[in-house]
């Protein structure tokens, strides 16, 4: 029978977690920075309101993926933003 962990065990293997878990943040963090700063919207204009608003759109848009099923995410293909469907989401880029 395996023995019981102790308290300081159970401490420590919290401990590793929340690390493990201040990395993974860090590392979404910086990918979605990369993929912003790529896009160039580092350098437009852009309130925290809207930036909020679009991610959530462009979340909602993988959740309906996700929720089809078996096929995954209903993303559009590189280089077809919104699906290829022609709709503008984007503001002016006069900055």
């Amino acid at each position: 029978m395996a023995a019981k962990p102790s308290i300081l065990d159970i401490d420590a293997q919290i401990e590793k977690l929340r690390e493990r878990r201040k990395t993974l943040i860090v590392k979404s963090a910086e990918r979605f920075a990369r993929a912003a700063t790529k896009a160039g919207l580092a350098e437009m204009e852009i309130t925290d309101e809207e930036v909020d608003r679009i991610v959530e759109e462009i979340a909602a848009r993988f959740r309906k993926g996700e929720k089809n099923g078996a096929g995954g995410a209903t993303a559009a293909p590189r280089g077809q933003p919104n699906g290829g469907t022609g709709a503008a989401t984007e503001g002016p880029h006069d900055g």
